[in-house]
Formats: structure tokens, sequence, C-alpha cells
């Protein structure tokens, strides 16, 4: 499969700003607090399957594939999304890189769009590593113009966002995500502020389960606002499956949404053994 892309004047200048950002940031990681960012000894954390992002950073030296399929309904009508692909890869201790494949969406009956998302690189870079306190982490990435614009919209999107986490005792634990998405291609609505919070709960050593709400507030016009929940299960250190469901609290939101996901992880890609 072959993808074109198209890449204006503006675009380029956007990626050149984002090429600097990784330098900017891979210039202000502490040695010493780099010690306590996660390493491969470390269990799999994802990104999925809640809205709210992972406050960690994978490992230095690991790749990590994440994946999910989701099946939706709106307004009456049925559609299938995936493979919802992202990868991450540890470049540097608290810092990754990572990329949102494009996922296809397909109607499965009634009326909708199909065709392709954008593809989306990102960095991401973890500022408070040490374990236990209240870990956060920001993210800078863009969406690239080269999927269907009924899909993904008109023009470079880039995004800026910060999840947390914070664990607290007998195995729960709360987190949530600001995000805010910025549109310059599309006149009804240029940003997009994206909420969410969680509220988590280790049922095994193996189990956790998981209610968050996601809210998303477009610039000129209402919000789409949900309740997703759902489960992970790790089967190894390095391999998790999940599923979820969310439910739309208002008309701006999907009926509901149904998913399911595996995640793996490759520790030592560059020469870095479990610590």
């Amino acid at each position: 499969m072959s993808i074109g892309i198209v890449v204006s004047g503006s675009s380029v200048s956007n990626v050149g700003i984002w090429v600097v950002s990784i330098l900017a940031v891979l210039g202000t990681v502490d040695r010493a607090a780099a010690e306590a960012c996660p390493t491969a000894k470390d269990e799999i954390t994802t990104d999925r399957p809640d809205v709210t992002n992972s406050s960690l950073v994978v490992p230095f030296g690991s790749l990590q594939s994440e994946n999910g399929v989701n099946f939706s309904s709106r307004d009456g009508g049925r559609s299938i999304d995936g493979t919802n692909s992202r990868w991450r890869l540890g470049v540097a201790p608290c810092l990754e890189v990572l990329v949102d494949l494009p996922t296809y969406f397909g109607t499965v009956n009634g009326s909708g769009s199909t065709g392709f998302s954008d593809v989306a690189p990102a960095i991401k870079w973890q500022i408070s590593p040490v374990p236990g306190k209240i870990d956060l982490s920001a993210v800078f990435g863009m969406a690239v113009p080269t999927g269907a614009v009924a899909i993904a919209g008109r023009g470079p999107q880039p995004y800026l966002q910060f999840p947390w986490s914070w664990e607290l005792h007998e195995g729960w634990g709360v987190s949530g995500m600001f995000t805010e998405f910025f549109r310059p291609s599309d006149f009804t609505a240029r940003r997009i502020t994206e909420t969410t919070f969680v509220i988590e709960k280790s049922l095994s050593e193996r189990f956790s389960a998981f209610a968050e709400y996601v809210g998303d507030y477009p610039e000129g016009a209402g919000p789409s606002l949900m309740i997703n929940s759902g489960g992970i299960y790790h089967l190894s250190k390095l391999q998790q499956v999940d599923f979820h469901l969310a439910v739309g609290l208002n008309h701006n939101a999907p009926n509901y949404i149904v998913g399911i996901g595996y995640s793996f992880r490759v520790d030592g890609l560059f020469g870095t053994p479990a610590r």
C-alpha cells in the first residue's frame, strides 16, 4: 500500500518547527532524572484503550506497537475503523518518538464517510520521571495531510498534549489529559480543546479496569461528551489485550463505540538490556 503525501510550504515550515522542538527537548533531559525513567524491566504501559494516554514513555531502546479495532454507531449509521496503530520508540531516557499510522474508516450500514485518517508523528517527553508521584508528560505532534479530507480534515493539524497520572492506595489511581488540537485550514473550528479524567483500579496482578470522562470542545461549536470504560489484561510483561465501551452523553457524540486491541513491546533495540 502506498500513501501519497502532499506537503505545502506552510507544512514544511511546521515540520521544521517540529524538528527544532525535538532537538530542544533532547537537550533538556537531565541525566540524574533519566535514571528514574521507565526501563526494560518495567511492564508494558500503553496509550490505549482509554482516550487518555499514558503519562509514561516507553523505555530507551524499546519499540512498542499498539493496535485496535472499533465498531461505532452515530445518527443511525454504523461503521468500523482499524487498525488504530501507534508505534512508539524510546530514543533516550524519558523521551520517545511516536507515530499514529493511517486508520481506515468504513461504513457497515447507513450513511457515512470512508477512507484513511492522516499519519501523525509526535515526540513525547516524560517531565516527572519519579514513580509514585504525579507523573506528567508533554507531547507535541502534527497530523500530516495524507488521509481523506472527509475523515481527517484539511491541511496539517498540530497538537499539544499533557497526560498525567497519580497512583493512589490499594491499586487505585487517577489520571487525565489536556489536549489542544489546532486546525488552521478549518474555517469553522480552528481549535479543539479536549479534556479527560480517568479512575482506574487494579483488580489482580494482570487485570485492571477503568472509567473515563472524555470532553471535546470545538471553538465556536457545541461539545462532544462521552463516558468510556473498559479493561486491560497483561498476557505477559511485554504483551496486553484490552477492550472498551464508550457511550455518548449528547447528540454531538457517537451513540456508542466498542473496541478491542492488542499491544506488544520489543526491548533492547539499541543494546540496552533490562536493568
